[in-house]
């Protein structure tokens, strides 16, 4: 019998990894930010662009951060914070 010829799958492209340090030190950028009420870029896996606002919540038990831009809220998955840079960089 003749076995039927598997496609290959085609998968997502992966997130870098990161130390924990190196998550550690974007946490702790975040809430610097957020406690400042700092208007801040982020760098987001996935995003052509970087998303500028302000954080107006880091929601623990969805691991979301929740950004104010242009009147609009948009959730970012922690995780795919690649980097926060503040205006006055």
């Amino acid at each position: 019998m003749i076995g039927i010829p598997t496609l290959s799958k085609k998968y997502a492209p992966q997130r870098p990894a990161r130390d924990e340090f190196e998550l550690e030190e974007l946490g702790n950028q975040l809430f610097v930010a957020q406690e400042e009420g700092a208007e801040i870029f982020l760098t987001v896996w996935g995003m052509d662009e970087q998303v500028r606002g302000r954080i107006i919540n880091m929601d623990p038990r969805t691991r979301q951060v929740h950004i104010e831009s242009c009147g609009d809220t948009l959730k970012v998955p922690y995780l795919d914070i690649m980097k926060v840079e503040s205006l006055k960089d």
